[in-house]
């Protein structure tokens, strides 16, 4: 399987592209045979062009012979999310609301990657608005996980990972608003960078509606395929006041980190399984030389599940109004309808305690370089299913799966998913990583190390029994 075109990272596909041993139009083909074969599995790509792809490969084809490739990412195919607008092919948002728009133009990190001579294969699964934490809508219906495929991959990015995880293309541009990229990622066996706030321009996306919260990301099979999409997305746009300033993204090898270890949140239940791992990649850290110290969260974790549930409720209730559209989703509809009856007052208090949060976590890394937690609580659950009820033999609401990841959202900080050891039943566990703002380069550097070193995530799903 390994040696399968569709089954290779973007950079070994670059690398036989300028040696002559294969060409974009010959990855395309077999990217698009593997997608015929498995999406109706997984239900991951929900829009496609065919023709405009092989048009694309076509041209990056004639570049490569040529000797002039635009970027070593040139003809490699990718992905992109459902609620990133891309010329050509629908941006449904995973709502009948929003499946007509059809837009004229991409969204800037879209643009920059057809720009370096990317192949774009097709639009992938989003639960209604991207607001659940999994992937399945009343359009569309679920997507599963290539790992079990009774299982969801999470959300929003669900429908993102499972297309990587499965071998349609070898990374996805998806977004992450309260963990949506890092919780997919960790149910997929993936790493999934979230970027710092401003890290990654945007410019002609949809509205916003979790404020600054939400960033675009990449998510691959390995670090290096990461590493080379951010080198062409992450860059200053003056249409994006919070890119201005920020040098272009640059890897830089890992120094040595202090990092504070913190296995659980408050009381929040986290299964046994995941504990384990996190624990396993903790002690590799050590291992590498890091200074691993095991501690509490250094802020007020039941604020943030405040800040994120006014902000998202208020941010539904304006989209609900200023489009007057109906969500299709019941729990949506109530969402909106706490977000309409919420006083603006709430909204200034969120923002408040927003601001509180991103002082209390600069004070903490003045001690710490980076922190370590679980990417989520829980592992998948069934497709169908917006949560599991029940986490470590306790009960638990919509969020309780979700406890670790948004805090990096409302800071604006940048966090990474990466793979550690699975559970016992073979199902991928990730753990989340976050730094302060500007520490992308040294988040990949020390999940590159890990990957290195144990190559937790190196595997394939079984699709094709």
């Amino acid at each position: 399987m390994a040696s399968e075109l569709w089954a290779l990272p973007a950079i070994e596909l670059a690398a036989r592209f300028a040696r002559g041993e294969t060409t974009p139009l010959e990855v395309l083909a077999a990217v698009l045979a593997r997608m015929d074969r498995v999406n109706p599995l997984l239900n991951a790509v929900i829009a496609r062009d065919d023709e405009a792809a092989r048009a694309m490969a076509a041209a990056s084809t004639a570049r490569w012979a040529a000797g002039a490739p635009l970027s070593r990412l040139d003809g490699v195919p990718f992905t992109v999310k459902d609620n990133i607008p891309a010329a050509g092919l629908p941006t449904s948002w995973g709502s009948a609301a929003f499946r007509p728009l059809a837009p004229e133009g991409d969204e800037l990190p879209v643009a920059r990657l057809r720009a370096a001579g990317a192949v774009l294969l097709g639009k992938t699964n989003v639960p209604e608005f991207t607001l659940q934490g999994y992937t399945d809508n009343a359009v569309f219906g679920p997507t599963r996980n290539p790992w079990n495929t009774a299982l969801t991959p999470g959300g929003s990015s669900g429908g993102a990972v499972a297309a990587v995880a499965a071998g349609i293309g070898p990374f996805a541009i998806g977004t992450d608003g309260g963990g949506s990229i890092r919780r997919p990622a960790s149910h997929a066996g993936l790493v999934g960078l979230k970027p710092g706030l401003g890290r990654v321009a945007r410019r002609d996306g949809l509205p916003a509606i979790l404020l600054d919260y939400e960033t675009i990301c990449p998510v691959a099979r390995n670090v290096a395929d990461v590493v080379a999409v951010m080198e062409i997305i992450a860059r200053p746009e003056d249409g994006d006041p919070a890119s201005l300033g920020q040098a272009p993204f640059s890897p830089l090898p890992a120094p040595v980190c202090r990092i504070l270890y913190v296995p659980q949140f408050g009381d929040h239940p986290v299964d046994p399984e995941i504990a384990a791992s996190t624990e396993a990649v903790a002690g590799a850290l050590a291992g590498l030389g890091h200074r691993v110290e095991t501690g509490k969260a250094p802020f007020d974790v039941e604020a943030v599940a405040r800040i994120q549930a006014t902000v998202s409720q208020a941010g539904l209730a304006w989209l609900v109004a200023e489009y007057g559209i109906a969500p299709a989703a019941a729990s949506l509809r109530e969402m909106a309808a706490a977000g309409a009856a919420l006083p603006a007052a709430a909204l200034f208090g969120a923002l408040d305690a927003a601001g509180a949060l991103r002082r209390a976590l600069a004070a903490a890394f003045t001690t710490y370089d980076l922190i370590l937690t679980p990417a989520a609580a829980a592992l998948p659950w069934p497709a169908a299913e917006t949560h599991p009820a029940m986490i470590a033999g306790r009960p638990v609401g919509p969020r309780g799966h979700a406890v670790f990841t948004a805090f990096a959202n409302i800071a604006g900080l940048p966090g990474i998913a990466v793979p550690g050891p699975r559970s016992a039943r073979g199902l991928p566990i990730g753990v989340q990583i976050v730094g302060p703002r500007g520490a992308e380069a040294v988040l990949l550097a020390l999940a590159g190390d890990l990957e290195a070193r144990h190559g937790w995530g190196q595997a394939w799903p079984n699709l094709d029994d």
